[in-house]
């Protein structure tokens, strides 16, 4: 299979391309916000997801109250360190992922649960409208228990929102946080240095009540 095949399920450790051992360079500071990339974060929080593609994903983020900073990267697969066009190839295992920090003071988890769940359709499993591939996954994953709770919790209340909407059955990989790969600098808040770029975002129209009063 060439390099830029794809496959539409995920390969084993033994079938995936190797990567390597060097780190993606990582920027010093947000293109946006002028915070830091890669920093330890000391106070704030942060929620690890897969959208889709993560160009829009990134953007809906960064625009969002409360947040301190993004980064765009790929996550729950088997190759280290790999690159866009091995992500692409479907042979890495990964999904386009968006790690986001935030300021708990000014906004909460569940803020940034309902960004996830209401500016994506996460019925389409290896998918995202025209997008197609393992890359495209919708995924959610959670640094601790109470991330966990919250995750399935949320996941629960919108399946029901959905389906009363005539959607079909939630798709999205929900997990403890696995290992994140950053992604390349080009790929960083994409649509901030490219404001014509392509955004394939889109969500159901249906809004998730999680966190919001009964």
């Amino acid at each position: 299979m060439g390099v830029f095949e794809k496959t539409m399920k995920i390969l084993t450790a033994e079938a995936s391309l190797p990567g390597r051992s060097e780190q993606m360079p990582v920027a010093p500071a947000h293109f946006v916000s002028g915070e830091p990339m890669d920093a330890e974060f000391e106070g704030c929080g942060r929620i690890l997801v897969g959208m889709g593609c993560f160009w829009g994903a990134e953007r809906k983020y960064w625009e969002a109250p409360g947040v301190v900073s993004t980064s765009v990267g790929y996550v729950g697969g088997h190759t280290p360190n790999p690159t866009y066009a091995e992500v692409c190839s479907g042979r890495t295992g990964h999904t386009e992922a968006v790690r986001v920090i935030f300021d708990p003071s000014k906004t909460s988890y569940e803020a940034m649960l309902r960004i996830f769940w209401e500016n994506h359709d996460p019925t389409q499993g290896m998918r995202q409208g025209n997008d197609q591939g393992t890359q495209y996954r919708s995924g959610l994953y959670y640094y601790d228990d109470a991330q966990k709770a919250l995750a399935f919790e949320s996941c629960e209340v919108f399946q029901k929102k959905l389906a009363a909407s005539g959607y079909d059955a939630i798709t999205t990989e929900i997990r403890d946080a696995p290992a994140y790969y950053f992604a390349e600098d080009e790929h960083q808040q994409y649509l901030a240095k490219n404001p014509m770029g392509y955004c394939g975002l889109g969500g159901t129209g249906v809004s998730c009540p999680i966190g919001l009063p009964a």
